[in-house]
């Protein structure tokens, strides 16, 4: 029998359940992963909330883990028993001791990669690859903003693109964010608590304004991100840690500079094996040079995922978050 978190209705962290499970056998095509460590992110809350819906109820949640290959199913070749292994993607069911998932949502992980920096690495460092490299390919001089730049992925984000040589406005809530956010190489930091976030970047840019704004905060900071880009800038929804932005006028882009908007997400990218790989190679190279260090600020055992959701949502932790099975 394994351990594994589920839920049977949406709700608050109080609908999560620990539960007991025979581990699934793999299917052909499909391995099975004895988690060593799981990534916590804020779509395992939209799942739990009901803002994404789960395929099926009671159901499995998140998305992100590392650990060994425990059984292969027919017809996987490039994966055997006992391989070090990571992942983000894939069905619902991270939150467990063990996990089954398709073979071609699952990478063979460096041995210098610990599998905690892998399970707290995997989503965000995706998700940043495909930011920085792919839906505004950052080429070095340009000075962006990105929201929330003391959490998982802005802690990132900051250092991957200072090795880029490109300038990182972060918004943070804290004096101690701001601290966290320039220590990865941010360039400048706005503590929207007790700031205006679109004067600050006016004065920090010399009133140009920024080309891209990284935004994974959603409701509360969409309209304040339009007004930070310059002409014919590219807004980057990428989250809704606020809330879904919605009942938006497209004519909003024309009013404030003839804007782009792009809502991307990380199935949208690494849709392919051959793209998947490419993106985790990209990845595994900033995280082997030392270019990109992940920050495991809080670490909370399989039972503890309500209280660590908890943490998360309400903006007390910075860095990485993940479980312990």
């Amino acid at each position: 029998m394994a351990k594994r978190i589920q839920f049977a209705r949406t709700g608050g962290p109080e609908v999560l359940e620990t539960v007991e499970v025979e581990p699934a056998e793999p299917k052909a095509g499909e391995v099975r992963v004895q988690n060593h460590a799981i990534g916590l992110n804020f779509i395992d809350i939209y799942f739990r909330t009901g803002l994404y819906p789960a395929p099926a109820m009671p159901s499995g949640l998140g998305t992100e883990g590392a650990g060994v290959v425990d059984a292969v199913g027919e017809g996987v070749t490039h994966l055997e028993k006992g391989d070090r292994v990571a992942y983000a993607q894939g069905p619902l069911g991270a939150y467990s001791q063990y996990h089954v998932l398709p073979a071609d949502k699952v990478v063979q992980l460096p041995e210098d990669i610990p599998f905690e920096t892998a399970a707290a690495a995997m989503l965000k460092g995706l998700t940043t690859q495909y930011l920085l490299r792919q839906t505004f390919p950052l080429e070095g001089g340009e000075t962006i903003l990105f929201h929330a730049a003391a959490g998982g992925v802005g802690s990132i984000a900051c250092q991957w693109a200072k090795a880029l040589g490109v300038k990182v406005i972060g918004t943070v809530g804290s004096a101690e964010k701001a601290e966290l956010a320039k220590k990865n190489g941010a360039w400048a930091t706005i503590n929207y608590r007790e700031e205006n976030v679109v004067e600050r970047v006016r004065e920090l840019t010399g009133g140009a304004m920024v080309p891209v704004v990284y935004d994974s905060v959603g409701k509360d900071t969409w309209t304040t991100s339009l007004d930070c880009l310059a002409p014919r800038g590219l807004m980057v929804s990428f989250g809704n840690a606020s809330g879904a932005v919605d009942g938006v006028n497209v004519g909003i882009l024309n009013q404030k500079g003839s804007l782009y908007l792009t809502r991307p997400s990380l199935n949208g990218y690494a849709d392919t094996r051959e793209r998947f790989e490419e993106m985790c190679l990209d990845l595994f190279d900033m995280l082997e040079s030392g270019k990109v260090k992940v920050d495991i600020a809080q670490r909370f055992t399989l039972d503890e995922a309500g209280k660590a959701q908890e943490a998360l949502a309400s903006r007390r932790t910075t860095g990485s978050t993940i479980l312990i099975p």
